[in-house]
């Protein structure tokens, strides 16, 4: 018999994949390429926190290309 683990999930958001981890930190994944960010890992948080970093992170990409 196998040890139970507790159910890990997953959330599509704005084109990514939010996977809870056993820790309760979230990896960050597009959903498909061409990738806008590369995937990150979190620290332990709530999912709204990760919706909020992957908004400010995509904030932060579209402010670099409009600056070149």
């Amino acid at each position: 018999m196998g040890i139970i683990q507790d159910p890990q999930y997953a959330v599509r958001y704005r084109g990514f994949v939010l996977l809870q981890q056993q820790n309760q930190s979230w990896l960050v994944r597009p959903e498909r390429s061409p990738m806008r960010l590369l995937p990150f890992r979190t620290p332990a948080c709530s999912l709204a926190d990760v919706k909020a970093l992957v908004d400010w992170r995509l904030e932060q990409k579209s402010n670099l290309i409009s600056v070149a």
